[in-house]
């Protein structure tokens, strides 16, 4: 995930809060709920966001790993 598709998604989520303070303390329930849905949809988009990262780190360990198992089977040939 880009850095710009993270900030954006925590903006979402800040905005989300900061809608769902205002319609608290102004007792409007639906801006409450509008902020409230607002931050939950940017929280589901970070935990989607987090897991395909963790996916690409794995996937980058094991590229690594069979790199390093390929450069050990062509030094034993020496």
């Amino acid at each position: 995930m880009g850095f710009a598709d993270k900030a954006k998604d925590k903006a979402e989520e800040l905005t989300g809060k900061a809608k769902a303070t205002v319609g608290d303390k102004t007792d409007n329930p639906d801006l409450e709920a509008e902020g409230r849905m607002q931050e939950a949809k940017a929280d589901v988009k970070q935990a989607g966001e987090n897991v395909k990262d963790s996916g690409d780190d794995v996937a980058d360990a094991l590229r690594s790993a069979s790199e390093s198992s390929k450069f050990d089977d062509r030094d034993t040939r020496r």
